[in-house]
């Protein structure tokens, strides 16, 4: 089992930033792939970003390309999501996963899944 918390939403204006953290607890973390994913009121649960076990590998969403960045820091156990030049429609609850296996950007192929954080942007 893999316990995932999230922290670090908030309120900001567009062209902010923010950065969420999502500590990890409970089997080797280090071999798990992590991702980000968000969810709008009334629209799907979205990826947004992942991040191989090494941290090497990285894959982001067309929406947020050139503005987040992913890392992990292994001795810590934790993942983060750094939100640079925020729009409004990255207002959203931001979910933490992580997968056992290769990487995805599919919701449902993730196993762990934190309880989530509120991103909200104001124009």
């Amino acid at each position: 089992q893999v316990q995932l918390v999230e922290s670090g939403g908030g309120l900001v204006q567009a062209g902010g930033s923010l950065r969420l953290s999502c500590a990890a607890s409970g089997r080797t973390f280090s071999s798990y792939y992590m991702g980000w994913f968000r969810q709008a009121p009334e629209k799907e649960r979205e990826f947004v970003a992942h991040i191989s076990w090494s941290g090497v590998l990285t894959s982001y969403a067309d929406s947020v390309k050139g503005r987040f960045t992913i890392s992990r820091d292994s001795a810590k156990n934790t993942v983060y999501l750094q939100m640079n030049s925020l729009k409004p429609e990255d207002t959203a609850v931001y979910y933490c996963a992580a997968r056992q296996g290769p990487r995805s950007i599919v919701v449902r192929e993730y196993n762990y899944w934190g309880q989530g954080t509120q991103v909200t942007v104001s124009s």
